[in-house]
């Protein structure tokens, strides 16, 4: 048995013991680093971003390698494109906003976006953009101010994308209608001197090639009557003040409408054709009235010698029909300040990198891109980029797509010959009354 006296050693033994290793391992670690090793960061979870788009042939694959590039040029947002084809992209988009399940930012047409700031289907980003660094004023103002409602903007602007005329080169040479020092078609002034442009053309081509191709069916002759209408001093009314009535029952409306008409009528325009744009690539057209995004595609056939300039000035000013596409951000419940701070850096992205999207054949939205050498090397695009400056919008409108689509109908029926452009456009607005007054079979 052991005596108190040896207890007490065996516990002072101890405590000296430990006091001396809590000391010695003190004095190592301030040996060592003076401050606490540093911790390793947490690693961030990649935000994933649901990004729809309604675009096709050409114009999505532009697009998909720019999601990829922004992909692999960072680690924090991951973009998931999803494309759906036009035809039914804005119906679904609107069924997933109200079910709650809307993406996190999609492409929107300044056509549409009248229907999407009414009913708060889209976010005011005048503020949340700014705090990504983005400047509206860097934008080209005609671009800008189509997304801008009560002096809020509500999509950033991507692009515009208007009518323009490419031609074959080699046909026009045949005609001796091209300027061989500049490559540029000469056309004489006003609509006469266009249609003369196109007679001296179908005189030296091909029975088989379009002096002017356009499609007797679909949305193209629209485009072209909307930008004549524009040209002309006064035109461009299409509802009134109240948006409650059409206005286009009106002279100079029926004035452009009687020109395309008589392309048509004249086999200026042939008839029955349903892919101008096939006819084109192929060599069977000399000229085409299409969009901005024929640019990229053209450029891809090998056979092909071919210009493009804006669309002839046939009456008293620069006018063509053109949209533009833009990001927004769909209204949603459970939108975080970290993604919605995501989607607007994959726009901030987007915008600044425009060089990338014009290769598609699109006017960028930023003033500096347009300006910048990466986009003026590219060829063809500065032949047209002062379009962006004259674009004629559709009205701000809610009913504007069904509108249309409405003219599409009755336009059919004129360049079939089965009613007269008075007719045609009597009928159009009878519908688009209906319609805007919301007792028409489209109203909304």
């Amino acid at each position: 048995m052991r005596s108190a006296g040896s207890t007490i050693d065996w516990r002072r033994l101890a405590a000296c013991l430990l006091a001396g290793g809590l000391l010695a391992g003190t004095l190592a670690g301030c040996a060592r680093n003076e401050a606490p090793s540093p911790q390793p960061e947490p690693k961030r979870d990649v935000i994933r971003l649901d990004y729809w788009t309604p675009f096709s042939g050409g114009d999505n694959q532009f697009m998909t390698e720019m999601v990829e590039q922004f992909n692999a040029q960072q680690d924090d947002i991951t973009i998931v494109q999803t494309n759906t084809r036009l035809d039914d992209y804005y119906s679904r988009l609107r069924t997933a906003i109200l079910a709650g399940n809307a993406p996190d930012v999609a492409i929107i047409h300044t056509t549409s976006m009248p229907q999407f700031v009414q009913n708060g289907y889209i976010e005011n980003l005048t503020e949340s953009a700014r705090e990504v660094g983005l400047d509206w004023n860097d934008f080209t103002p005609h671009i800008r101010k189509a997304t801008e409602y009560d002096g809020s903007s509500y999509g950033v602007p991507l692009d515009t994308h208007a009518l323009v005329m490419y031609y074959n080169k080699s046909h026009l040479r045949a005609a001796g209608v091209l300027d061989e020092t500049t490559g540029r078609p000469v056309i004489d002034p006003g609509p006469e001197g266009f249609a003369a442009f196109l007679e001296r053309i179908r005189s030296a081509v091909a029975s088989d090639v379009a002096p002017l191709a356009m499609p007797s069916t679909r949305i193209d002759s629209v485009w072209f009557w909307w930008s004549l209408y524009n040209q002309m001093n006064g035109g461009g009314t299409f509802y009134s003040e109240s948006g409650m009535q059409a206005r286009f029952d009106n002279a100079k409306a029926l004035e452009a409408l009687e020109y395309v008409n008589h392309l048509y009528a004249t086999g200026l325009i042939p008839p029955d054709i349903n892919d101008s744009f096939k006819l084109f690539r192929d060599g069977k057209a000399a000229v085409i009235m299409l969009g901005m995004w024929g640019t990229g595609a053209f450029e891809h056939a090998e056979s092909l010698d071919f210009g493009v300039v804006p669309l002839p000035v046939l009456y008293d000013h620069s006018a063509a029909w053109g949209d533009s596409h833009t990001l927004a951000i769909p209204t949603k419940h459970g939108m975080t300040e970290e993604k919605r701070h995501a989607a607007l850096t994959f726009s901030r992205w987007m915008v600044e990198h425009g060089e990338q999207w014009a290769q598609a054949g699109h006017v960028p939205s930023m003033t500096k891109v347009v300006e910048s050498k990466a986009f003026t090397d590219q060829e063809y695009r500065g032949d047209y980029a002062a379009v962006a400056n004259y674009v004629a919008y559709w009205p701000r409108h809610v009913k504007q797509w069904s509108a249309i689509e409405l003219l599409i109908q009755e336009f059919e029926k004129m360049n079939y010959k089965q009613q007269t452009p008075k007719q045609t456009l009597e009928n159009a607005v009878r519908k688009v009354n209906a319609l805007a007054s919301g007792h028409g079979e489209n109203a909304e």
